[in-house]
């Protein structure tokens, strides 16, 4: 049985939770293993069910690659691939010792046209996946490696930010700078700075922030 606190399929009436029990499976990924290739992503469709599993994109020529979305307990993916039927370009990596439900992408795609409580939860997380991407891009475009480091430090903190809220616990500094378009040694950098000025405290890959308010002054929110 899907737990309770996996969206959206907790919003399925009686007979359709039924039927996703009957095609669901367990994949399990050890910390590193990837889900790479139009193969799988054309055929299946994943919601975590615990762990954490990061969504990239790769240049091949440079090695350099750019953090989508870490994905934890109830994230979906690959929701372009559910809706277009197109390859998608990306890479499914495991930070950690990850559990995925699986399900044959075409039941999905039968409860997007019959089932409407699935609906009414399944767009609402889609529009939240592409505000995400968009607010990626424009911060790409328009802030300093430095300010995208401290939003990224401020939405850790905020319960509404679902993607970013307690998100970077756990992560090393390499992961760090994928997140927000940089190398390690520019997040360390930054983050020595700010330590130095008392706004954060750092050590075994957590970042404590100490004065949130000299944060916010430095990207001009307040």
């Amino acid at each position: 049985m899907i737990p309770d606190n996996i969206e959206p399929f907790y919003a399925l009436d009686t007979v359709a939770q039924g039927e996703i029990d009957r095609i669901t499976k367990i994949r399990r990924l050890k910390k590193g293993e990837s889900i790479v290739g139009d193969d799988e992503l054309m055929r299946y469709f994943f919601v975590v069910r615990n762990g954490r599993i990061k969504n990239y994109q790769l240049n091949l020529e440079n090695g350099k690659e750019q953090t989508l979305f870490i994905l934890r307990q109830g994230d979906m993916f690959d929701t372009i691939v559910l809706l277009d039927g197109e390859p998608h370009d990306v890479i499914y990596e495991a930070l950690e010792e990850t559990e995925l439900w699986e399900f044959p992408i075409e039941s999905i795609r039968e409860l997007i046209r019959t089932n409407e409580s699935f609906n009414k939860v399944f767009f609402p997380y889609l529009a939240k996946q592409m505000r995400h991407v968009e607010e990626l891009a424009t911060d790409l475009s328009l802030y300093s490696t430095a300010e995208r480091l401290i939003k990224l430090l401020v939405q850790n903190l905020d319960p509404k930010e679902h993607f970013k809220y307690k998100l970077i616990q756990g992560l090393s500094n390499s992961e760090i700078a994928k997140l927000i378009g940089t190398v390690r040694h520019v997040v360390e950098r930054h983050l020595k700075a700010l330590k130095k000025e008392g706004a954060v405290q750092t050590g075994n890959k957590e970042i404590r922030i100490l004065d949130t308010a000299k944060l916010l002054e430095k990207i001009e929110l307040l």
